[in-house]
């Protein structure tokens, strides 16, 4: 799996990569055929609450789930991002077990 960050219109810190890369590899637990796994912080509007947009791009065989969230920090942001997108691998492996 890989693991690409973009930070955009700021400097991500290697303690805020080494974070993210530990909550994204999490994902292989849900679902083992991930093959990329973009992820894009952003800074919206700066100097106001609820600032830190982070998103999520996992792309999957015959697919691409994408999740997104703002909140107040970057961690918070990528935390829930990735427990939406455990919901996501969830339901898409369930759909391809029906078929």
């Amino acid at each position: 799996m890989e693991i690409k960050i973009q930070s955009i219109h700021f400097d991500a810190t290697d303690q805020l990569q080494a974070f993210i890369e530990k909550k994204v590899a999490k994902l292989e637990k849900s679902f083992e055929d991930i093959q990329k796994v973009e992820v894009q912080l952003k800074v919206v509007k700066p100097a106001t609450a609820q600032n830190k947009e982070a998103s999520l791009s996992v792309a999957v065989p015959g697919s691409t789930l994408f999740v997104e969230k703002t909140t107040d920090t970057f961690e918070e942001s990528i935390d829930l991002c990735v427990d939406s997108m455990r919901a996501q691998l969830t339901k898409f492996k369930e759909k391809l077990r029906n078929r």
